[in-house]
């Protein structure tokens, strides 16, 4: 995806003058830079944040490097949810990212994208794996192609301030996957955070270090499969200990944290869906969180 356009190009994008596209432009309604023949450029992300709040349609979101026909789309979660399962599970992903696209562009967040959107559609295609409906090979597709959509999700966010709080997250031991532990990262950067996921299996050593050195205000530990419960409860008690002779919050969440495991735990607050997860940073950190729908 292109991230620095001309004033031209957003003005063909959108369906204006380029006169107008720069005096939008000099008085703040596009985020932009100067080269330095003093020539503007903009971004896909400013561009995008002037689209959804002004309601002004996409007319050619290829020149933005977006799919052709973006914005064009269903703007309802709910009526968007089955085509975008189907997507998933056949494999198109243009049509993942250009649905998950409009939704955002329509006024969504990243949060109700992720909740209402994303995690069903994997629930409903785990579901039908289970039920001999479809290949687990179409599961991991679609787990490769939503990671796409939400790199390309993030590429169009407003960019985290400096001094924003920091937050750190992974799997531990043997947990693969990737999609959950992407999205938290996703949502806490729409909210104001400089967020990063350190992927998947990350040796609980490795974690501690990390926060040692990131120093981060929170950190978020995802568990959607746990091969030794012992084992994990051991690996998260030292990273819980750590946290905590810092005064460090650990969030938690997954469908692999049952009741009898989260027992054995000690953490700040259990989420079971990424809406929760928001609400609870915006209390520990009031002013490090913006608008999601700005």
């Amino acid at each position: 995806m292109k991230q620095v356009l001309t004033p031209k190009q957003v003005a063909q994008a959108i369906g204006v003058s380029e006169a107008s596209v720069k005096r939008w432009t000099d008085k703040g309604m596009f985020a932009a830079t100067r080269t330095a023949g003093g020539h503007r450029r903009l971004t896909v992300a400013g561009v995008v944040r002037y689209l959804r709040a002004s309601g002004h349609e996409l007319v050619r979101p290829e020149i933005l490097g977006l799919p052709a026909a973006s914005g064009r789309g269903e703007q309802s979660l709910e009526r968007a949810a089955p085509a975008f399962r189907e997507a998933l599970e056949a494999g198109d992903g243009d049509a993942v990212w250009r649905m998950a696209f409009d939704l955002y562009l329509a006024g969504h967040t990243t949060c109700e994208i992720c909740d209402k959107l994303i995690a069903r559609a994997f629930h409903e295609i785990g579901d039908r794996w289970q039920h001999g409906h479809t290949e687990i090979y179409k599961e991991r597709r679609a787990g490769e192609m939503c990671k796409t959509t939400l790199v390309n999700l993030q590429s169009i966010l407003p960019s985290v301030e400096d001094d924003a709080p920091v937050a750190i997250g992974a799997t531990l031991g043997n947990d693969p996957y990737f999609i959950p532990t992407t999205m938290v990262a996703l949502v806490l950067r729409e909210v104001g955070w400089r967020a990063d996921s350190y992927g998947v299996g990350l040796p609980v050593e490795t974690f501690i270090a990390a926060s040692r050195d990131v120093q981060p205000r929170l950190l978020w530990v995802s568990s959607c499969y746990i091969d030794s419960p012992e084992a994990f409860l051991k690996n998260f008690a030292a990273l819980q200990q750590e946290a905590a002779a810092r005064g460090v919050p650990i969030v938690v969440g997954g469908r692999a944290l049952t009741e009898p495991i989260r027992q054995g735990m000690k953490y700040t607050a259990y989420c079971d869906t990424l809406s929760h997860l928001i609400g609870l940073v915006e209390t520990l950190h009031p002013t490090g969180a913006r608008s999601a729908r700005e």
